[in-house]
């Protein structure tokens, strides 16, 4: 097909900057975050306005090219990566990022899709507000991506997704209409609710351009607590505790095996762990203690009490409490650590799953040894949002192999069907906060019930006939399923 007539189409609606078709410019932008996944595309499509967005589409309709919606190009399952047969444009929508408007006497922004987080956070914080969703990609990682792909983070625990931080959402439709949602309204009852259709569709069902966000009083005192226990169920009998003692004042609580910890010791320089007793498992709690300090000295002596009984009655090992903020900052930083430091360690095929939260820590144990039994020579672990039920589960290949990309060729898939078919199991879902993309397209059909495909395909026929958005992500194959 000839891209002659529609990219002199798009110059004139977008200008010279809307138009990237030179290779070197396009190459960073046709391989996945994890360069797991390859493809081509003649051309990136960059429009700087919401009315450019619904212009590009009709120029995309009318010669029937795909689109592939791009935002910082930071997805974990290859799901901003254009197809490898060059068919299908990429939509940048790195050029809309403007923070509309901030609102401190409501708690919201609206932004456009190519705001980065790490912007918005630092936008926020300069007016006493946050928008309370963080990730290891958040230099990167741009408001419609984590949108549309309804992003988690450290925070879900008290905050939820980003499903639940989204007032309000502008798009454009597959037929080039423009959806005007951005009205953050409690009560709309005006039948199928197209934003959270949107959210999580994976570009697959429109273009997201601009949300309408919940923030929330930026963090003055908090608490940061490190705990040492024995197992994960330890560590949920503590969360548990703790919620009944302090409620919704828990911003995260995470979970991490010794092992995952003895990877970031290794690999990062300057990093110790915060306790003194080695144990097996551990957890990081960080309580938001408010802005009145008399307040948060008090909280924060009966937290110190809390751990303490918790301790003397055996359910941990060791605990202690960040004294200032760059303690607290060494605490995550060793948490946020894991997943590059387990990379260090050599090849390896990672998971991100949810189950039910009274299920992990059985989860995080009997698949780690069912999983090394299995495949001998293999070593697994696990870490995660122990307070929502999600689990990074990796499992790495046997020490002295280097071909990574030939060894996950060879048993990646049997691998994965197997860590997947325990997740099912347990009463939980292959993804939980990385979206399914094209990796994990196949083990959605294959896990998937009859009832939930037919709705995947119904609602993707009616947002999209012509097939243009985001080809060859979320939505099995007919063959797939």
């Amino acid at each position: 097909m000839s891209h002659i007539e529609p990219l002199e189409k798009f110059r004139t609606l977008l200008g010279s900057k809307g138009v990237i078709t030179d290779p070197d410019e396009i190459a960073p932008w046709v391989t996945d975050w994890r360069n797991r996944f390859h493809g081509a595309s003649p051309a990136i499509i960059a429009p700087a306005s919401t009315a450019e967005v619904a212009g590009a589409m009709e120029i995309a309709r009318e010669h029937r090219i795909p689109l592939v919606p791009q935002g910082g190009n930071t997805s974990m399952v290859g799901g901003a990566t254009p197809p490898a047969d060059g068919s299908a444009f990429i939509l940048s929508l790195r050029r809309m990022n403007r923070i509309r408007s901030i609102d401190p006497s409501n708690n919201q922004a609206i932004c456009e899709a190519g705001v980065i987080l790490a912007t918005l956070h630092e936008a926020t914080e300069a007016v006493g507000r946050r928008f309370p969703l963080s990730l290891g990609a958040k230099g990167s990682a741009t408001i419609g991506g984590l949108a549309s792909t309804n992003a988690g983070g450290t925070q879900v625990l008290r905050h939820g997704t980003m499903r639940g931080l989204v007032d309000g959402l502008e798009a454009v439709l597959p037929d080039g209409t423009i959806y005007e949602g951005l009205a953050p309204l409690k009560k709309d009852n005006r039948g199928y609710d197209i934003r959270h259709l949107l959210i999580g569709a994976e570009g697959t069902l429109g273009i997201v351009t601009a949300a309408t966000l919940k923030l929330v009083p930026a963090l003055t005192h908090i608490a940061t607590a490190w705990v040492g226990v024995a197992r994960p169920h330890d560590a949920l009998a503590l969360l548990r505790q703790l919620e009944t003692r302090f409620g919704p004042i828990i911003e995260g609580f995470e979970v991490m095996a010794a092992d995952c910890l003895g990877h970031v010791l290794s690999h990062v320089p300057g990093t110790k762990l915060p306790i003194d007793t080695p144990s097996p498992w551990h957890a990081l709690i960080e309580f938001d203690l408010g802005d009145d300090p008399a307040k948060a000295m008090e909280t924060e002596e009966q937290i110190t009490t809390a751990l303490g009984r918790y301790l003397e009655g055996g359910g941990g090992i060791d605990a202690t409490l960040a004294q200032n903020k760059a303690q607290a900052a060494a605490f995550w930083r060793l948490r946020e650590s894991i997943s590059e430091s387990e990379r260090a360690q050599g090849p390896a095929l990672q998971f991100d799953i949810s189950v039910p939260v009274d299920r992990m820590p059985d989860y995080m144990i009997d698949t780690v040894i069912a999983a090394e039994r299995r495949f001998p020579g293999t070593t697994a672990s696990s870490f995660g949002h122990l307070g929502d039920g999600n689990v990074h589960f990796h499992v790495r290949a046997p020490k002295g192999t280097s071909d990574g990309p030939e060894w996950i060729a060879q048993e990646g898939e049997t691998i994965t069907r197997f860590i997947h078919d325990a997740v099912v199991a347990a009463g939980g879902s292959i993804s939980a906060e990385h979206g399914i993309g094209q990796m994990k397209r196949a083990e959605l059909a294959r896990l998937s019930s009859p009832a939930r495909l037919s709705a995947l395909h119904s609602i993707k026929k009616a947002f999209d006939p012509m097939g243009l958005m985001n080809p060859g992500k979320l939505i099995p194959l007919a063959s797939e399923g």
